[in-house]
């Protein structure tokens, strides 16, 4: 077999970088309505994928291994910085639950789904449920991040991908559509006057625009290299239960609660954080699908995709279910699935065109759903490994 054009760690990275910033550039300078149905992430994982498997890009070298080693917990503590959960119960309130309702949905969802499929996949691709139900609780960090604690393959990675977007296009237009059975879901529910009146008021607080300066990212550095030197060294002397308690996962939980943590210091208001985070997920996403085999995909990706179908609307069920407990509005029920299923980039979409008072708040709810992401996702990827012996 020839050497692929491009070997050099130094060529790889400007490959990777450029495909993100690429599709990012035409997403914005197009408007195109097309990637309001695949998202840049599609992009950003199969190009690479599609460059490296035809010997373009070498699917082989230092610098992937340098990325998930340190590139990933980087991100993820820095990511969760932003994460304001007093502020999130406060405007939502009975709506957080709702959230945490569908969060329930989709991790036993993934087991259900995968109990329904498990005899027409192949082995170990429990950890291809796992991965997307970092994506489908949190958002792509926590994607990448089970990835990397439960050590899946970038194959079952690229199922994760492919599951997502593919359910993606059906649920969105459905959370959109829902705006328009508001008042018979209301009624259902028995949703309070007061709540819808609150609602139709609320007020959120924004954050100061403060310029962002060059210590800024000294800052963020900083705090990314200390959570990761102490992850590592406390990791490897934690007790393993495998597969899926590894030292790696330990690793990311233990990234995780430091997130959070500084989450709740003045950390918090170092400016672009979450900017800077979300560019290093997007070239972790290029990273991952560099190194994915795709002829490894075969006939067993239509039983991956049904089970995602099943998987979303239990997760529906859930979201429903809760808002009838918890008589919780249509509106709050529609961005709490958003910020779950879609994450901080759908929310937003769905709290404007239900109401745009609420789009501050379902950022700080998708937020949120970076905080419970791993645990959520790791407890999800648990329960199918049982599942699947």
């Amino acid at each position: 077999m020839t050497e692929p054009l491009i070997t050099s760690a130094a060529g790889i990275l400007t490959v990777l970088n450029a495909v993100c910033a690429f599709f990012f550039f035409l997403e914005e300078k197009t408007k195109w309505k097309l990637f309001n149905y695949l998202p840049p992430l599609i992009f950003i994982y199969a190009i690479p994928a599609i460059l490296s498997n035809t010997n373009v890009l070498a699917q082989k070298s230092p610098v992937y291994d340098w990325f998930s080693d340190m590139v990933l917990p980087m991100f993820l503590v820095i990511m969760l910085l932003r994460v304001d959960i007093i502020s999130t119960i406060k405007i939502m309130g009975r709506g957080i639950f709702v959230m945490l309702f569908g969060t329930l949905g989709v991790i036993i969802g993934a087991a259900v789904s995968f109990l329904i499929v498990k005899n027409k996949l192949p082995e170990d691709s429990w950890k291809a449920f796992g991965v997307l139900s970092g994506s489908w609780i949190g958002g792509t960090g926590n994607m990448a991040a089970v990835a990397k604690g439960i050590e899946a393959e970038p194959q079952q990675f690229g199922l994760a991908v492919l599951g997502d977007n593919l359910v993606y296009i059906i649920w969105l237009p459905i959370l959109l559509g829902s705006k328009s059975f508001a008042g018979f879901f209301n009624r259902f529910t028995r949703v309070e006057q007061k709540r819808i009146e609150m609602l139709e008021n609320v007020e959120v607080t924004k954050q100061k625009n403060e310029n962002v300066k060059m210590r800024h990212f000294l800052y963020l550095f900083l705090i990314g290299f200390i959570c990761v030197w102490i992850a590592n060294f406390v990791s490897v002397k934690l007790p393993e239960f495998g597969p899926v308690l590894t030292a790696s996962t330990w690793k990311i939980l233990l990234i995780t609660t430091m997130g959070l943590i500084l989450s709740i210091t003045p950390a918090r208001n170092i400016p672009a954080s979450h900017e800077f985070a979300m560019a290093l997920v997007y070239i972790f996403v290029a990273n991952i699908g560099a190194k994915a085999d795709i002829s490894g995909l075969d006939a067993s990706a239509g039983w991956f995709i049904l089970a995602c179908y099943i998987w979303i609307f239990i997760h529906g069920f859930f979201c429903i279910l809760g808002a009838y407990i918890l008589k919780v509005d249509l509106h709050s029920t529609a961005i709490a699935s958003a910020a779950n299923i879609g994450g901080a980039a759908s929310a937003p979409v769905v709290a404007s065109h239900h109401n745009e008072k609420l789009v501050p708040v379902s950022i700080l709810m998708a937020l949120l759903g970076y905080a419970v992401g791993n645990y959520g996702a790791f407890l999800a990827a648990w329960l199918c490994m049982l599942l699947s012996k």
